[in-house]
């Protein structure tokens, strides 16, 4: 299936979006909303573009965060800097559906660019500012990252082994903005057909990301305790952690009696384990974890892990081997089901996962990734922008 095909059967087909958006969590937002079928107008620095452009040079010179995140989208390069420049993005906004900003703490504001400010021209815009901590309290003014905000949160007291601490491996702050950002555009966006009003949504990192630690914040506020760093072991499930085999590794999960029953008698063939009172429930086993682990382990080490992958899953009980990227990347799960499709870059086609929500009557587009400035032109001919002015306006250094 093509997107020509396919377009007017997309989710958000027919809706239009305005992103002053740089780095992940807002690209990612509005990339799911491209892929949705939205068309994403995304405004981006002349000269520079969003600065995840140049994070590394991975995918055929191009960076990889920006080919993850920005596909689908129509690249135009002006000049917020410039009262032309401003007043070009604000005709692009009087014209669409949705604003999303990701701008530094006010810088929305000082452009004109405010929920207040734009929503009084356009009482139906859904706006979205999303930001570090949000629009009030002591944190409002200052710059968010990533890492500051898993800092910040206490996800980083959780992540690690006991010895040491560490950030996740991915952007959790930014992927939990980036998704309650496109649940509140959609939700909105329902609504406004219901009532006809538009909605001024505040998203920020912070509060997405405390959002995910509601578990280890309960214990905290409750029991009166810290969870610790458990690596890849769980700090209220055992066992649940990766053991030793004959030959490498594998990971399980046991987040029941009955697993641990079928684990001990039909996976280790071991009626005694099964019957052992130190491990009859999960808080049991909790409270003796040192030695169900050492039991566990011991019976893992007599197999191979393929052994014991396939004896696991047989019985149903939960299990996984450590993949590296290049192990997703040939993972069966992903090729036999026909996950990977082929999109354009400046670069040249690259490989790209489908969008992770699958309908069942249509193929989520995946459009290709902009160069710079790509449609500049193109979409401000919308706003009256004729070939001279055009021509003009890039002289001047306004557009690219």
């Amino acid at each position: 299936m093509t997107a020509d095909k396919n377009a007017a059967d997309l989710p958000l087909s027919g809706v239009r979006v305005v992103a002053v958006e740089q780095a992940v969590a807002a690209p990612l937002a509005t990339r799911h909303l491209a892929d949705l079928g939205a068309e994403v107008i995304k405004v981006e620095r002349v000269g520079e573009g969003d600065f995840a452009r140049a994070y590394d040079d991975a995918v055929n010179g191009l960076g990889s965060h920006f080919v993850w995140l920005n596909r689908g989208k129509k690249s135009v390069a002006v000049d917020l800097k410039s009262p032309e420049g401003i007043e070009l993005v604000r005709a692009l906004i009087a014209d669409a559906d949705v604003f999303v900003q990701n701008l530094a703490p006010g810088a929305a504001e000082r452009l004109g660019l405010s929920a207040q400010a734009l929503r009084e021209l356009d009482p139906r815009l859904v706006v979205v500012d999303l930001s570090g901590y949000g629009t009030a309290g002591p944190g409002a003014e200052r710059k968010a990252y990533d890492m500051l905000v898993q800092a910040e949160t206490g996800l980083i007291s959780l992540t690690g082994t006991p010895e040491h601490a560490a950030k996740t491996g991915v952007p959790t702050a930014d992927i939990a903005a980036g998704m309650y950002v496109v649940t509140a555009v959609l939700s909105a966006l329902f609504r406004r057909e219901r009532t006809g009003a538009g909605a001024s949504i505040d998203v920020s990192m912070f509060d997405a990301t405390a959002e995910w630690l509601g578990h280890p914040m309960y214990v905290a506020m409750y029991a009166g305790r810290q969870l610790p760093r458990m690596g890849l072991s769980h700090a209220a499930i055992v066992p649940y952690d990766g053991y030793r085999t004959a030959d490498g590794q594998i990971l399980l999960g046991v987040q029941n009696d009955r697993g641990w029953d079928l684990l001990c008698r039909e996976v280790f063939d071991d009626a005694d384990l099964a019957a052992d009172p130190r491990f009859a429930t999960n808080v049991l086993r909790v409270q003796h974890r040192a030695e169900c682990d050492a039991e566990v382990a011991a019976r893992t080490a007599a197999s191979t892990t393929a052994e014991l992958a396939d004896r696991l899953a047989r019985v149903g009980v939960a299990a996984a081997q450590v993949n590296d990227m290049f192990g997703l990347i040939a993972h069966p799960q992903l090729t036999e089901r026909d996950r990977w499709r082929e999109v354009g870059t400046p670069a040249g086609p690259i490989r790209a996962l489908l969008p992770p929500m699958t309908y069942d009557d249509v193929e989520l587009v995946m459009g290709e990734v902009p160069a710079l400035g790509a449609h500049t032109a193109d979409v401000l001919r919308r706003v009256g922008v004729d070939a001279a002015r055009f021509d003009d306006l890039r002289r001047r250094g306004v557009v690219e």
